[in-house]
């Protein structure tokens, strides 16, 4: 089964889908890991192939056999990666190693298109949302930073997410929205998986 978690930056999705994935014991796939992978390779050499790099994201994240876990969450590497991001050739090449990934067992993957493009097929899908003010201040809380300059590059990113040709961030038809504004972790992680459960069972969920 494939639980598909997809929203905008500063949602909660890593934090809410590894967690889900350990209380259901399901495998978690971080796919903006990926793209921030591409783009920590393309600030180091811009032309650097998607294609050709490896990239593992379990618990540690490497490139090319270098543990970049903490190096590819450097505020230079986020604001890259929204822009490798766009980029129709970046996309095709992650998109495939995604779908083979997850291509069989059970996985609740996270991004922001895992309905809508990686898994249109996917079983239950949840489209995870909070306040921009409120997903700025989880960013800011996690980096140190200002929140009024989170916020102002978070409008950027968002408006490139959401205007991209190639895949852009929205909500699949079927996805079910889930606002985490004012919610504790553990109370949309019970959500979802009731929701998860309620699927494996047969039942209808909305």
């Amino acid at each position: 089964m494939l639980v598909a978690i997809d929203g905008p930056a500063g949602a909660g999705k890593s934090t809410v889908a590894r967690a889900v994935a350990q209380a259901l014991g399901f495998t978690y796939l971080d796919t903006g890991a990926m793209y921030r992978c591409v783009a920590l390779a393309r600030l180091r050499d811009p032309r650097a192939d998607p294609a050709a790099l490896a990239i593992d994201v379990g618990e540690r994240v490497t490139l090319d056999g270098e543990d970049v876990t903490d190096a590819i969450r450097a505020p230079e590497v986020t604001e890259s990666a929204s822009r490798v991001a766009a980029d129709p050739a970046v996309r095709a090449a992650l998109v495939q190693r995604q779908r083979a990934l997850i291509g069989g067992g059970d996985w609740v993957a996270e991004g922001r298109d895992i309905g809508t493009v990686v898994a249109p097929g996917a079983e239950l899908k949840i489209f995870l949302d909070a306040s921009p003010q409120e997903r700025a201040r989880r960013r800011a809380e996690q980096s140190g930073r200002a929140t009024a300059d989170v916020l102002a590059e978070q409008e950027d990113r968002d408006a490139r997410d959401r205007g991209r040709e190639t895949s852009p961030l929205a909500p699949a038809p079927d996805a079910i929205p889930l606002d985490t504004t004012g919610l504790r972790l553990p109370e949309v992680v019970d959500r979802i998986v009731t929701l998860t459960t309620q699927v494996q069972a047969g039942e209808a969920v909305r």
